[in-house]
């Protein structure tokens, strides 16, 4: 089974059509959307083509293979017009024999870890910066913000599949500068992150 993961996608109607065709794409069997689904956030400026309507939408048409965890900015009201669970804080699965327990950040986070067993994966949105690293004993993802990303990093989300977790940049059609699109893989206990152009940037045994 492959999984796409993406987070923040703040009612930008431009950054989740071009998520739903990299889903198609990637023919990816489950979208799993780690928060902040339709609301900008007085925090941040309002994305391209800011359209709740239309990205209300696009997600009820997948509706049946989206799991999806709750953001800071996500509400009761957002209930109301998905039709798919939004607001459960967190949730988890086993996969390959690893557990992948995934919530927004906001609550949990590297400084609130919620209960986690030595080699599990905790996967999370929020901070709109891409990052994949171990930190003590578990491993710690984030895909990125669809539509508002920060911290230097782009546009970005992420699929796993046979064990291995790659980074994509979502392209909007234009070159922006940033961090050197990336990609990792998880195999036999070990986690290796690399250039396309096979440069390793950083590997550890989980």
């Amino acid at each position: 089974m492959k999984y796409m993961i993406a987070s923040d996608i703040h009612g930008s109607a431009w950054y989740c059509r071009k998520m739903m065709e990299a889903l198609e794409k990637e023919q990816a069997d489950r979208l799993i959307l780690l928060g902040d689904l339709l609301y900008h956030g007085p925090r941040n400026d309002l994305p391209k083509e800011y359209a709740p309507k239309e990205v209300i939408r696009m997600l009820n048409k997948e509706k049946n293979r989206i799991y999806n965890v709750r953001g800071n900015c996500d509400a009761e009201v957002d209930q109301m017009v998905l039709e798919f669970p939004v607001l459960a804080d967190y949730g988890w699965m086993e996969i390959d024999g690893k557990t992948f327990y995934m919530s927004h950040g906001h609550i949990y986070n590297e400084h609130n870890l919620p209960p986690l067993k030595p080699g599990d994966i905790f996967m999370h949105g929020h901070t709109h910066v891409l990052r994949a690293e171990k930190v003590g004993d578990i491993t710690i993802l984030n895909p990125g913000s669809v539509s508002i990303p920060k911290g230097g990093t782009q546009n970005s989300y992420m699929t796993y599949e046979d064990r291995c977790f790659v980074l994509h940049r979502l392209s909007d059609g234009a070159e922006t500068e940033g961090n050197p699109p990336t990609y990792a893989i998880l195999e036999n206990s070990r986690f290796t992150i690399k250039t396309f152009d096979e440069e390793i940037i950083k590997e550890y045994d989980l």
